[in-house]
């Protein structure tokens, strides 16, 4: 399973599915990380984390925990 963490800054990836349950899943998606969107990967921070992703026309900050659950293709 490859996922977010393997994307790599100037990656565009398409999402295959959220994994996780309950509330961090539903948070997730409802940010509009939702399946078949595109994900451009923008920014990483010094350390690795957030990771700053543009989707669905806007941009969006995203944990290393929150990246880990996001299956890509």
């Amino acid at each position: 399973m490859k996922t977010m963490l393997d994307a790599k800054i100037g990656d565009t990836v398409k999402v295959v599915r959220v994994h996780g349950e309950g509330a961090l899943r539903r948070r997730i998606m409802d940010m509009g990380v939702t399946k078949g969107v595109e994900i451009y990967i923008r920014k990483v921070a010094p350390l690795g984390d957030p990771v700053e992703v543009n989707l669905r026309g806007y941009e969006l900050s995203l944990r290393k925990e929150d990246i880990e659950k996001i299956e890509i293709e």
